[in-house]
């Protein structure tokens, strides 16, 4: 290692690697310190329950990672990251044994909604198909980083994205289309009336039509490993088991980027109450299954269906929404699943599956919603409690101490609320600079947030860049 590297990357995440590899590809000297044994953030895979059953202990389905300008810019198919694709990316099941889809094919989801609903997501969506190249990089770019490739374009995104989603949801007359608009929202782990939620469902809506919601072969841990390959091709280092307390503890480097929260960086770096007002968000209770065979959805396209949403009305989702954000326990959860091993059999053992399930409680929460996801679950699968072979339960304290950037359970690392939605983790020129010249933050509580699709490190990087390049070593 050079007694002087030009920068030191702490935290081994999707933006960290992608900060240190776009560094590194710059010839910058670049090494990545790792607290866990392996890299990946929330980007691993592990065997939580039984051998043979491999799981993504957070995400698992990456509409944003396929559609990422980031990790389009790298070989990451060449270290081994390959997209597989489900027959449908999204089923939105309903009591009456039908479901709402997210297809690749627009017309075949709009019918999904009904007749007298299918002509208005069709508008909804027709301004932007076929931009999916310019609008990603706009929608996933950060302010400061001059004008945007599509200003028209991305205006007329705005003026749907900036409202709450159920004012977006006023021009659906039914509530097959209204619950699966609730449902796409709700990823923002906000209440669907909040600001800016239409951006977060019409955006997931739109990758699955341009892009859609892949699951990469072998697991989430792929993204990760094929990003860490392509920085040891590029000349970084990476040190795993190393936990960072004091930036004193680190080689002496001219620049130094922070794939954590920023409590955890202001920590570690001296910054005393710089972020002391970020605020952290609602949390969620997750559960991995190993099962003996496929979820027995009553709806067919469920059964086909790389992710299920479970909860079917708009106003069940934002009741959900609404207690974890209110500090209330769950008792009608609004599910989020997800099953890899339909389109990559390789995750679980011949004939057997892997399935995972989250509902949202309030930060830090300590209680046990096994039973209320599990009923849940069988509103719409029944007999799925008897194909349960095992299961890994985690809530808010067993999500934080998986991953430290996960405060109280938040794996948004901040909460989409107010200002803080756009906002991000304070008002500055360049969000991705401190108060310390030398040190940078490059998490999801930058712009442009969570998602596993590196932007955040990217844009980290780009600052970094800049700074170095006028500086003299």
């Amino acid at each position: 290692m050079p007694s002087m590297l030009d920068v030191v990357v702490v935290g081994a995440g999707p933006n960290g690697l992608t900060a240190a590899a776009e560094l590194a590809r710059r010839g910058f000297s670049v090494a990545v310190f790792e607290a866990e044994d392996t890299v990946g953030g929330g980007a691993r895979t592990e065997e939580l329950t039984l051998p043979g059953f491999r799981h993504d202990p957070c995400s698992a389905v990456h509409p944003l990672g396929i559609g990422s300008p980031a990790f389009a810019a790298m070989p990451l198919h060449r270290h081994g990251l390959e997209w597989l694709h489900p027959d449908v990316p999204l089923a939105h099941p309903f009591p009456d044994g039908g479901a709402a889809v997210l297809t690749r094919s627009v017309g075949e989801s709009a019918a999904s909604l009904g007749p007298r609903d299918a002509g208005a997501y069709r508008r909804l969506m027709a301004p932007f198909l076929g931009h999916w190249q310019t609008l990603a990089a706009d929608f996933l770019r950060t302010p400061w980083d001059g004008l945007p490739r599509d200003p028209y374009r991305l205006a007329r995104f705005g003026l749907t994205a900036l409202q709450p989603a159920t004012w977006v949801s006023r021009r659906f007359r039914d509530e097959r289309a209204r619950g699966l608009f609730a449902g796409l929202a709700a990823h923002a782990v906000a209440p669907t009336s909040g600001f800016a939620t239409g951006g977060i469902a019409l955006v997931f809506a739109l990758a699955a039509h341009e892009v859609g919601w892949p699951i990469p072969r072998g697991g989430s841990q792929s993204i990760s490993d094929a990003l860490a390959s392509y920085l040891r091709e590029q000349g970084g280092t990476i040190h795993t088991g190393t936990e960072v307390k004091r930036l004193d503890e680190l080689p002496p480097a001219r620049a130094y980027v922070f794939d954590t929260s920023p409590t955890a960086l202001a920590r570690i770096a001296g910054l005393g109450n710089a972020y002391s007002r970020y605020r952290y968000g609602a949390s969620v209770f997750k559960i991995d299954y190993a099962l003996s065979g496929p979820v027995p959805w009553t709806a067919e396209e469920a059964r086909r269906a790389g992710t299920v949403h479970v909860g079917p009305t708009a106003g069940e989702i934002d009741a959900a929404l609404c207690a974890a954000v209110e500090g209330r326990d769950p008792s009608v959860p609004f599910l989020i699943t997800a099953q890899p091993s339909l389109v990559d059999p390789s995750r679980a053992p011949e004939g057997k599956h892997v399935f995972w399930a989250y509902g949202h409680v309030p930060s830090g929460w300590e209680g046990d919603a096994t039973e209320v996801v599990e009923r849940q679950l069988e509103r719409f699968a029944p007999g799925f409690r008897d194909l349960v072979l095992a299961r890994a339960v985690a809530g808010p304290p067993q999500l934080a101490a998986r991953n430290a950037n996960y405060v109280n359970g938040d794996f948004a690392c901040g909460a989409f609320a107010g200002l803080q939605t756009l906002i991000r983790p304070k008002l500055a020129r360049v969000p991705y600079a401190t108060a310390h010249p030398s040190v940078f933050l490059c998490s999801a509580a930058t712009p442009p947030g969570p998602g596993v699709h590196g932007m955040s490190g990217h844009h980290a990087a780009r600052a970094v860049w800049r700074r170095l390049r006028n500086v003299k070593p």
